[in-house]
């Protein structure tokens, strides 16, 4: 669906972007991920047809971005920061709207919009004005809005921003409602919604790719891993028992249970087994876990990004 070549961007002397390069198949929901200044912005807005590269390429579902600009915005949809809303409208009225400018047919914009406020839980506020709604539902509408032309690509720039808990949870659900009839570009600073909604991950810094992948994929890469385990019994003994096979926290601790994580490989899962069994504990759990996204977020970008250039591929 995208293929990213090359893509750089400078503003006067300053490389706000340099050589990204990058593919996004077909029906899958990516998730961008930068420190502030990073160059995510200028890359959602080249993608968007906001912007022109000072070099590279850029191809969306066959077209290209720079010659073919036209056509890839049929394609795109595009959610910036602030969603681009109208105050004076009803939410009907809006979504409309934006059907005429991205070319529906007037017979078939009624159904264009029922479907977008359909996906995005809009259709109870299709006639209230878009000034008396609340900031989750304005962030419903800009979801919307990029959705009523049925793009086959949508770019969501901080979907998620400014939201209470209740309302990221709905967020969530609706990206991965996407998932499979899009294709999905999310850039958020909410690391644990980008790795509950997300396939692979995009990580930017200085301009730069500096990392994609899975989130596993990336933990791995960077010589993280580790065990999770759930035993009944004495911590003592739990603790005596991992002694030499690597470093131990106390996860969590109740009613006799006991949760510790073990910073070790994933193929030291039967030693860790045989030593809890052996020290005369019950073996309620155990799990292969990684690096947290946070953890591996803060790796990838701390000094530019300088020490983990060998993580992109």
């Amino acid at each position: 669906m995208i293929q990213v070549e090359g893509l750089t961007k400078y503003y006067g002397e300053h490389a706000a972007i340099r050589e990204l390069a990058f593919n996004i198949d077909k029906g899958e929901v990516i998730g961008f991920l930068g420190l502030n200044g990073a160059g995510k912005t200028t890359t959602l807005k080249i993608l968007g047809c906001v912007l022109l590269p000072t070099s590279g390429r850029v191809v969306i579902d066959g077209y290209d971005a720079v010659r073919e600009p036209h056509e890839v915005r049929k394609r795109i949809g595009f959610l910036p920061d602030t969603p681009p809303l109208y105050d004076e409208m009803t939410v009907g009225e809006y979504l409309a709207y934006v059907a005429q400018l991205r070319g529906v047919a007037a017979n078939e914009a009624r159904s264009h919009v029922t479907e977008a406020e359909e996906k995005t839980a809009l259709r109870e506020v299709d006639g209230e004005l878009i000034s008396t709604l609340s900031h989750g539902y304005r962030q419903r509408v800009g979801v919307a809005q990029a959705l009523v032309h049925r793009p086959a690509f949508l770019i969501l720039d901080e979907p998620t921003s400014g939201l209470d808990p209740a309302q990221i949870r709905g967020m969530r659900e609706l990206i991965r409602g996407l998932k499979g009839s899009h294709t999905v570009l999310v850039s958020s600073h909410i690391l644990p919604e980008i790795s509950e909604t997300c396939d692979r991950l995009l990580i930017i810094s200085g301009g730069q790719l500096v990392a994609q992948g899975t989130e596993e994929e990336l933990a791995r890469a960077l010589g993280g891993g580790s065990i999770e385990v759930e035993v009944r019994g004495e911590r003592v003994k739990a603790l005596e028992a991992l002694a030499g096979i690597g470093p131990v926290s106390v996860m969590q601790e109740e009613g006799g249970g006991l949760t510790l994580r073990v910073e070790a490989s994933p193929d030291m899962r039967p030693r860790v087994a045989r030593a809890l069994v052996g020290a005369g504990l019950e073996l309620l759990r155990l799990d292969r876990g990684t690096q947290r996204l946070e953890s591996i977020f803060l790796s990838l970008t701390r000094s530019g990004g300088a020490a983990s250039k060998e993580v992109a591929s």
